[in-house]
């Protein structure tokens, strides 16, 4: 595959080539799969800390009168419960209830960015243009940053080496402004994996210094690069959902399992209607984990049955290397979404057992 058909770079892409990664094409951006194993990356972020390019994620800015009411007609969550310096997972909803994308909500001092899906930067940023109206601003300012995730239990003693900053004052899902190795970044406990951590975010011109120092930081932790092979196994072992796999336009929150962050009391936003009639009505099918029985790895698009008869499919699916066994998520009909419900997932056409699970799969992660 030439450069050209890699993608775009991100700002790390030099150092990805350095540190030996197998690159691919992700929705248009050239980024690491893996640098040495799957597993090995993974087990690294479980066990002590390993490093992550989200460079290729995008950030919009809303600012300006009436910042705030925009960002509660367009979201799902509740954001006037945010005060400067925390962050709120949400998503934004079609008229009729699917899902457009989800995303973090940072409340900056006059402004909020939302932090969306690489794969969503442009229909995310057209969809808030098309909503809004007077002098509000919506900016897309995805080049503006370079974003590194430090993830893991040993995460805040890499960090603690690089920076002034009190990490310790940092509560899950808040943030601050602060330096690192000198450079202005945007200090954010957050992450997808499951284990504490830190995602920073900063001027792309100091990536290749900010990742260096990283790495030297965590050499005692043995820390590594991670690509997105153990991203998605990291990920699918917490559960959280993956758009374009377990949630997009065709599921709505309630299904997907993100009632939690649906706040329908909260007044007026776009699709709150349809979820109200939604709930009303109740669900046709949810989305459910399950655990296979048998050593096989599930697969999307792989059908589930019950007792020969199709219920669902599954949306993601992996060898969980904390677990050792395969686990999916998959959408199911409504009565065979109990925990414990026997399926069976089709795996090259022979019915391999499954069980439905309660989420997480992996349960003893350093951030919960």
């Amino acid at each position: 595959m030439t450069k050209e058909e890699l993608g775009k770079k991100t700002p790390f892409y030099d150092r990805h080539v350095r540190h030996g990664a197998h690159m691919v094409n992700f929705v248009g951006f050239a980024m690491p799969l893996q640098y040495t194993s799957i597993v090995g990356e993974h087990i690294r972020v479980r066990s002590t800390v390993g490093m992550f390019d989200l460079s290729h994620m995008g950030q919009i800015e809303v600012r300006g009168p009436g910042a705030l009411a925009f960002v509660q007609k367009m979201t799902v969550n509740d954001a006037s419960l945010l005060k400067v310096g925390q962050a709120q997972y949400s998503a934004m909803c079609t008229p009729e209830g699917g899902i457009v994308d989800d995303f973090l909500v940072y409340r900056l001092k006059v402004s909020y960015m939302l932090v969306v899906n690489a794969s969503n930067i442009e229909k995310d940023f057209r969809w808030l243009l098309d909503h809004k109206d007077g002098r509000l601003v919506v900016e897309n300012n995805s080049e503006a940053y370079a974003l590194l995730a430090i993830q893991g239990p040993r995460s805040e003693d890499v960090l603690a080496k690089l920076t002034d900053t009190k990490l310790k004052e940092i509560a899950f899902y808040r943030f601050a402004h602060g330096q690192v190795v000198g450079r202005p970044a945007l200090i954010s406990r957050t992450g997808y994996t499951g284990e504490d951590g830190f995602e920073l975010y900063f001027d792309p011109r100091y990536a290749h210094q900010i990742w260096d120092c990283v790495w030297e930081a965590g050499q005692e932790f043995h820390i590594q690069a991670v690509g997105l092979g153990a991203r998605d196994s990291l990920r699918l072992e917490m559960r959280y959902a993956l758009y374009g796999q377990d949630i997009d336009e065709t599921t709505n929150p309630f299904e997907a399992g993100l009632s939690w962050i649906t706040k329908l009391q909260k007044g007026d936003f776009v699709g709150r209607q349809s979820l109200l009639n939604i709930k009303e009505k109740g669900l046709d099918r949810k989305l459910v984990g399950f655990e296979m029985k048998e050593r096989a790895i599930p697969r999307s698009h792989y059908d589930l049955s019950v007792r020969g008869r199709k219920v669902g499919q599954v949306t993601s699916g992996v060898f969980s290397p904390s677990l050792n066994r395969g686990i999916g998520t998959g959408y199911a009909s409504i009565e065979h979404t109990g925990v414990g419900t026997q399926l069976d997932v089709h795996i090259r056409g022979k019915a391999v057992p499954a069980q439905v699970v309660k989420a997480p799969f992996y349960k003893k992660g350093s951030r919960k």
